[in-house]
């Protein structure tokens, strides 16, 4: 089990009913799902901060595809996708 630290957070009153409610109904502590939520959180934001990242790096070393093809290549998803689904009916 990895080390834990102890945080000290402020909510809105209705959060934490919100969050009472949830413990109630699945036998979880609050302390637990809260936990959860944090990490969820992180997880996702840093995911989408090394996206970014990455998106600038790609850009500045002109590793970067012209709207017009982007939009292209797009369309013609959306095209084969709405054929498929013309195919099923």
């Amino acid at each position: 089990m990895t080390a834990s630290a102890t945080m000290t957070i402020r909510v809105s009153s209705e959060t934490k009913l919100k969050l009472e409610r949830i413990a109630a109904e699945t036998r979880r502590s609050k302390s637990f799902l809260a936990a959860e939520a944090i990490s969820a959180y992180v997880d996702r934001e840093l995911g989408v901060i090394e996206g970014i990242k990455r998106g600038m790096a790609d850009a500045a070393a002109g590793r970067v595809v012209p709207h017009d093809e982007a939009m292209a290549e797009i369309d013609a998803i959306i095209e084969a996708s709405e054929a498929r689904r013309a195919d099923k009916t």
